[in-house]
């Protein structure tokens, strides 16, 4: 069994924090929904601003809210405002790996979706195990150029 991302939200900003709820992440249901999250779902979160790693789990708040609110011990890793990156994980077999298709949201600064994307593992030619980001926003299913550095 390996450990694989199953939903991302990437750069979504913190809209709170509330040190005394009893824990947990809050977010929007329709954004969840969108990336596949679930309700009490345990997610890594990775602050981008102060690089703090924690992990907690997926309350809903209000639909349409945009809200991404850190609760209980996880409200003092962020500050409102900090982008973070919130991931889901999964286990699977690798032969698994062509059937998952993790949904990757990413944000406006008003935490309104900007892009959906698609993580999606193919056999290539030159390798059993390939990969690629797929632009599906609009319904689209186009690959999106990686910016990969050349190493010399």
């Amino acid at each position: 069994m390996i450990t694989i991302v199953r939903a991302k939200f990437h750069g979504i900003r913190v809209t709170g924090a509330d040190l005394n709820y009893h824990g947990s992440i809050t977010l929007d249901p329709e954004q969840c929904a969108l990336a596949g999250l679930y309700p009490l779902e345990f997610v890594e979160i990775w602050n981008k601003n102060s690089g703090a790693r924690i992990s907690t789990y997926v309350i809903y708040g209000e639909p349409g809210s945009k809200a991404c609110v850190l609760n209980g011990a996880a409200a003092r890793t962020c500050q409102k405002g900090d982008e973070v990156i919130i991931a889901a994980s999964a286990s699977i077999t690798p032969d698994q790996l062509y059937a998952i298709k993790p949904k990757v949201l990413t944000f406006k600064p008003d935490n309104s979706v900007d892009r959906v994307l698609e993580y999606d593992v193919f056999k290539g030619p030159e390798r059993e195990f390939d990969f690629r980001t797929l632009d599906i926003t609009d319904g689209r299913d186009a690959a999106v150029e990686l910016q990969v550095p050349i190493r010399t």
